[in-house]
């Protein structure tokens, strides 16, 4: 596929996704939705990428939120339905069998903090703002990011920021659990893919498998704990855990093949 929207740059076996809006603060609308889409959806079989890095282009904005221009004449059937579609092109990030981090680069509001947190992890720049503000439009988060924020950072301050609409620094965002790491602007593409490299050495069948089980913890009709036990199994049975169990005792790295 052609995209028009996302520019794909891959860096060895890390693929570097960036909204490519710059203009409109790289805000996201049904174009770059599709594309996100279209993108999740091929590369969970492409071999050749271990783990992705989503940024926005410029030096302002990761996401300044949805692209308000397509909520004009919206009315609740098809409101719900622009929601639904958001959440669940978020849940293929979320659930991806590769880890996604998002590399936030300036404003992260609205829809496009939704996309960041569905992402497996996140590194900001130290310029980076963070918030919520739907409710100064009279209307409410769509793309998951009640749920999500409150997983991330806890009930009281999860509602405080959603409720104020208030935006708040990186710095405050990494110590309330929401970023990772804090990093020099300009710098987060960089750590970004440093964290994925070092992943990538892991086995990628127990990395998704991994991934899979965290997510289960919030999954209210899954037992964690039983996924753990499953994947546990699932990953003892590959001739990776053969491997990386040879390569332990014989103290030398590992050669995994994912199988």
């Amino acid at each position: 596929m052609e995209y028009k929207n996302l520019i794909i740059e891959q860096r060895d076996n890390i693929a570097v996704v960036s909204i490519n809006r710059e203009k409109a603060m790289n805000a996201l609308n049904r174009f770059v939705f599709d594309e996100l889409d279209a993108y999740f959806t091929a590369v969970r079989s492409d071999k050749s990428v271990a783990g992705i890095v989503i940024t926005g282009s410029g030096e302002k904005a990761f996401a300044a939120g949805a692209d308000i221009k397509e909520f004009g004449g919206l009315d609740a059937s098809t409101a719900s339905a622009l929601s639904k579609r958001g959440q669940d092109i978020f849940f293929k990030i979320e659930n991806l069998n590769k880890p996604v981090i998002a590399a936030i680069n300036g404003f992260s509001l609205g829809g496009g903090n939704e996309l960041a947190m569905a992402c497996h992890m996140r590194v900001a720049s130290e310029k980076a703002r963070f918030g919520q503000p739907e409710v100064n439009l009279g209307i409410i988060t769509g793309y998951g990011g009640s749920q999500r924020l409150v997983q991330y950072i806890g009930k009281g301050k999860a509602m405080e920021l959603l409720l104020t609409g208030d935006m708040i620094k990186a710095d405050e965002a990494h110590k309330l659990g929401l970023v990772n790491h804090v990093v020099p602007h300009g710098e987060e593409v960089d750590k970004s893919i440093e964290i994925l490299t070092k992943i990538s050495t892991k086995g990628p069948f127990a990395v998704a498998q991994m991934i899979t089980t965290v997510n289960d913890y919030f999954e209210k009709t899954k037992d964690g704990y039983t996924t753990e036990v499953n994947g546990f199994g699932l990953c003892a049975a590959t001739e990776d855990f053969v491997e990386g169990a040879s390569a332990f005792v014989e103290k030398r790295p590992a050669n995994f093949k994912g199988a």
